[in-house]
Order: C-alpha cells, then structure tokens, then sequence
C-alpha cells in the first residue's frame, strides 16, 4: 500500500514537471518567434493606367494632325504666293501685248470735239443695240449646214446687218468704191471692226460730195496713227437683188454699224464718222473708252 501511495505522489510531480517544461518551451517560444512573412505591398500604379497604350496613340494622331496641319498650312502659303506671282506676270503680260491705240493727233482731237454738233447737223440717230439673229444663229459661219449660202438680207434685225450668219472670212480695213461681200463685213464686225456705209446717190449730191471725199481720204490715206484706217471699212451699200433690204433705209445717206450697234444719219458727216468709229472699234484711240459689244475674244482679232 506504501508503494501505490508514493506512485500517486510521485505522478503529479512528472506532470507538474512536464507541466513547467512545456511552460519554459512557451516562455522561449514568446522570447524569440519566428518573424511573420512580410506583406506585399501593391506595385504602385503604372502612370495612365490600364488605357496608356490607347492615350498613347491618341497623343501620335494629335501629334500627327498637327504635322499635316502645318505642311498644309504651308502648301497653302507658298500656292498663294504662287499664285500671285502668276497673276503678276500675267497682267504686265497682257499689258504689254494687248492692242494698244495710238495717240489722237490734232485733226483727230479736232474731229472729236466737232462730233457733238456734227451728230445734230448732220441729222443722226441715237446708237441703237440690234437684237440677235433668230434661232441662235447670230455667229454661224455661212458654208455649214445650216446655211449653204447667205441668207436674205430681208431675215437680219435691221438693215443694213449689225450681226448674224457670216462669211468665213472677214473684210480687210480699207476704203471700197464698190459694194463689197456683205457678208465678210459681218465678220468683220464680229472682230470689233466698224463699217461706215453711204448711200450711192451721194456721190451725185453736190450736198454730199465734198463730205463724201473727205471721208474717203481721211480713212485711206497713211497717217502718223492708225486711228484712222484701223478696222475701219467705208464702203457704198447697194444691193439690188436683195430688194429694198439692199438699200438704206428711206432717208438715209449715211449708216454705222459695229457689232450689235447701229446708228443712222441723214447726211454725210466725216466728224460723226470718226466719233462713232473711235468708240466702237477695237482698240480704241488712247484715251478714249470702247462702247462696243463685239465677244472679247474676238476683239483683238484683226481684219
């Protein structure tokens, strides 16, 4: 019984042995324990975030629009300069090779300052605009099919025609004694020349004659200016086989025609003439303006 008694004792002693030892494991384990694993901490983010790759795109195309920009920008300048150099050079061009009038020597001035009352002695209209040749034939050259041959003289706007079907050819500037191709004269027109016609009967009016002379001579004879004979035509205007329209209107002793414009006379009249003609042919003489209507490129056509 003693002994059973000493194990009874004995055995809380082992436990309370074991019992510190496992107390002092504790106390070390708390004194030195193992470091916990660090946290990892998030990378920091990547600057634009997940869309860097499209904002970098976004900022080439911005980049790129800004390039195209400026090569416009500078294509454009240099086209303007371009083109204003051309317009230059185009215009000192055309200055320098257009047709140019001569200077009015004194008989011309003259006669322009005698035209006002010349006009009124003389019994002259006022400038009239024709009307077109029917059908939009008002520039048909004669020869196509349209017309084969001329046609009547009776079918033009007025008489005698400031416009309409023509021959192929244009009249030469000249003085004629007789009736020239009428229709060459119509051509004549359409490139800004000037027809003076006269009535044949004036040749036998004492009236008429000695203006009728001078007419002639001042448009043929050769002068220091061109003023004169430039595209001018004088010419009678005597038609029989085209009945009354191969005459002058009733009246009439001088008609002068340029392309759509007309103006009739009673009487014979070199200041009259030259007015008309120096406003309604072109060029014109320096300084003085054109009236006329003939299409601009054909105006600088000669004659």
């Amino acid at each position: 019984m003693a002994r059973k008694k000493q194990r009874k004792r004995t055995a809380p002693g082992r436990a309370g042995a074991a019992s510190g030892t496992a107390t002092t494991g504790r106390r070390a384990g708390t004194a030195k324990a193992p470091a916990a694993p660090a946290a990892v901490k998030p990378a920091p983010a990547t600057p634009g975030g997940p869309n860097r790759p499209e904002r970098k795109e976004a900022a080439r195309l911005a980049r790129e629009r800004m390039r195209r920009k400026a090569v416009r920008g500078r294509l454009y300048r240099r086209a303007g300069v371009a083109f204003i150099v051309l317009a230059v050079i185009a215009g000192i061009v055309l200055l320098a090779t257009r047709p140019k009038g001569s200077p009015l020597n004194a008989e011309e001035t003259s006669l322009l300052k005698q035209a006002p009352r010349a006009v009124v002695s003389a019994g002259c209209g006022p400038v009239v605009t024709t009307k077109d040749y029917p059908n939009g034939k008002d520039r048909t050259h004669i020869g196509g099919a349209d017309f084969p041959t001329g046609p009547p003289l009776s079918t033009y706007p007025t008489i005698p025609p400031a416009s309409g079907p023509h021959n192929q050819n244009p009249l030469a500037s000249g003085v004629y004694s007789d009736p020239p191709d009428i229709y060459q004269t119509i051509h004549s027109m359409e490139h800004a020349g000037v027809i003076i016609w006269y009535s044949p009967t004036a040749t036998s009016d004492p009236k008429q004659q000695d203006e009728l002379v001078k007419l002639q001579n001042f448009f043929q004879k050769p002068r220091e200016t061109d003023n004169n004979n430039a595209k001018v035509i004088v010419a009678p205007y005597n038609y029989p086989d085209q009945a009354e329209a191969g005459q002058l209107p009733k009246g009439k002793n001088m008609v002068m025609v340029a392309w759509h414009r007309i103006r009739s006379c009673n009487q014979i009249s070199l200041a009259a003439a030259f007015d008309f003609a120096a406003h309604y042919r072109f060029p014109p003489p320096k300084g003085e303006k054109y009236l006329g209507a003939s299409p601009p490129e054909e105006r600088t056509l000669p004659i």
